[in-house]
């Protein structure tokens, strides 16, 4: 049986992750998740909003002051 490598770097990955659907070893998918910068944030009475720019999320909240 031929173990599963990971897109970016070709190291074995698990068979119990790879039958989770990653498809990343811990290294790389760490990298990646750490590269990606957002949150989401509830908007009152209305939806929620996914927020990748901090200014956008300043300009939701008029009472914020920075520290």
């Amino acid at each position: 049986m031929i173990s599963p490598a990971c897109l970016n770097c070709d190291a074995p990955i698990a068979a119990a992750r790879a039958a989770l659907g990653y498809t990343l070893c811990l290294i790389c998918g760490e990298r990646v998740a750490r590269a990606r910068r957002h949150t989401v944030a509830n908007l009152a009475k209305s939806n929620y909003i996914l927020i990748t720019d901090p200014t956008m999320l300043r300009q939701l909240n008029p009472k914020y002051t920075p520290a």
